[in-house]
């Protein structure tokens, strides 16, 4: 088995690559069996949303930490080799405790939240995270990620990526690899994100509207994650078969036998 630290360099390496890295979210150990065994899989991340979605709880930091380590530990179980990236959320008021202990469980990176607290406050949680890290001797691949878009409302757009850009360079000063900010941005917005903080420490999610993976590239874009998105997929392609089998029809015939 690769060790931690060669996971960590090697989804360190990913992200500074040319090659756009993709990573499609999993959820427990059987869909995290089913992407990693799909060619081209390099690397997997877990999304926050979706793991609690699977047991029972809303997102927003309402499920226990240890659930949510629980669950990234069989996923890195069952990912072997390739590295994981786990979404921690906001920290669950303690980003360093929380990130060194998904180290301990195997994750070589993490998404951790701002949820638009005030810019001090949130870089001060990018340095604990960036010090457990340190502390555990791994070289992590800490995606500090910005809510100005996603909690933008009504404000202006042009204030909105002011303000992201701001916390994108305050978050990658303090230690962060790469920089996160969900939303559905336009090749302008991510352009500009790309040429303010440098090309491969943007990272985006795909969501319906998205720009085409070629041109996230061509941006210079570091990553394009999925987030709940490939849990909602998985999901609609469930509640499909229910409405197909009750209106009297069957599997589909493309099904594939993955468990």
């Amino acid at each position: 088995m690769t060790s931690t630290a060669d996971k960590a360099k090697l989804l360190q390496e990913l992200h500074a690559a040319p090659e756009l890295l993709l990573v499609v979210n999993v959820w427990d150990a059987i869909t995290a069996k089913v992407v990693a065994e799909t060619p081209g899989t390099k690397a997997l991340a877990t999304p926050s949303h979706g793991i609690a979605a699977s047991r029972g709880y809303p997102d927003g930091e309402k499920i226990p930490r240890e659930e949510m380590i629980a669950e990234v530990a069989l996923i890195v179980r069952v990912a072997g080799d390739l590295p994981v990236t786990a979404d921690l959320e906001g920290g669950y008021g303690d980003p360093g405790g929380t990130v060194a202990r998904a180290i301990e469980v195997g994750a070589v990176g993490c998404n951790l939240e701002d949820q638009m607290k005030p810019l001090a406050e949130s870089v001060k949680a990018v340095e604990a995270a960036v010090a457990a890290a340190q502390r555990a001797g791994v070289d992590f691949v800490l995606n500090a990620r910005t809510d100005a878009f996603v909690k933008a409302g009504d404000r202006d757009p042009e204030e909105v990526l002011t303000d992201a850009i701001e916390r994108g360079r305050a978050y990658l000063d303090a230690g962060a690899s790469n920089f996160f900010v969900p939303g559905r941005l336009d090749e302008d917005q991510v352009g500009r994100l790309v040429d303010a903080l440098g090309e491969r420490k943007v990272n985006l999610i795909g969501i319906p509207g998205s720009i085409p993976l070629a041109r996230a590239q061509e941006l210079g874009v570091s990553r394009v994650s999925y987030g709940p998105w490939s849990q909602n997929v998985a999901l609609t392609a469930l509640a499909k078969l229910a409405e197909d089998v009750y209106a009297g029809g069957g599997l589909p015939a493309d099904t594939r036998k993955l468990n």
